[in-house]
């Protein structure tokens, strides 16, 4: 049997993720990419103030994955030219 949680609210876009659109928009409205940016930058955040993570070890962490990412596209792309 599902578990109901009162009070939380979620909806799914069209693409299947779980982004709500805000009730009031006050400024300029957020790309995708800027709105995932800031969600991220908040959680990551609120679980280092819990402890839960530790942010230096994180930010290494993401900067590694960015650099093997960033490796491999490279080597993909110098694959495709050969």
């Amino acid at each position: 049997m599902p578990s109901k949680r009162k009070g939380r609210h979620r909806e799914h876009g069209a693409e299947g993720d779980d982004l709500v659109e805000p009730e009031k928009v006050t400024g300029k409205e957020l790309n995708e990419i800027e709105e995932l940016s800031a969600r991220l930058t908040t959680l990551v955040e609120m679980l280092d103030e819990k402890g839960i993570l530790d942010i230096k070890e994180y930010r290494r962490m993401v900067a590694m994955r960015l650099h093997e990412i960033s490796k491999a596209d490279a080597f993909e792309e110098l694959d495709e030219e050969l």
